[in-house]
């Protein structure tokens, strides 16, 4: 016979795992510190990307203009500014990659915690029918 209870638990685990556990299944695999740690890898390296994007659109947009006082300028400040900035963008980008990727991870382990919860119930049950079919099996033998 069906018991409605475990159907009803088995379908909410198959849309959490169609809908939200795509996202937070793969989440609550890491630890805090290595998923915010690999977060804020790729932060680095796209950081210095784009920044290193944005300086050269900036100097090729200005070209005309630094072409003709490259001589009057003084390259040590300009270099120094242009790595102020960087240090400046990295450190912004990476506490808002920290924030974002600590509030998301709590997420993924809240919603993936009652997702065990639900399994853990459905296990129950299992067992519960498990124990009401051993006893009715026969008496004194085995099953296959």
């Amino acid at each position: 016979m069906i018991n409605e209870e475990k159907v009803k638990i088995m379908t909410k685990l198959a849309m959490y795992e169609q809908g939200k556990g795509r996202k937070y299944l793969p989440v609550s695999k890491y630890y805090r510190s290595d998923y915010i740690g690999l977060a804020l890898i790729k932060n680095f390296f796209l950081v210095t990307i784009g920044y290193c994007l944005i300086v050269a659109a900036v100097a090729v947009y200005f070209g005309e203009y630094l072409l003709e006082n490259i001589h009057k300028m003084n390259l040590i400040m300009l270099g120094v500014y242009i790595v102020i900035g960087y240090l400046i963008v990295l450190v912004a980008y990476s506490v808002l990659t920290y924030i974002q990727y600590s509030v998301q991870y709590y997420r993924a382990k809240k919603s993936v915690r009652e997702y065990y919860s639900q399994l853990t119930e459905l296990n129950k049950i299992y067992a519960r029918e498990e124990k009401k079919s051993s006893g009715r099996g026969n008496a004194g033998g085995y099953r296959k």
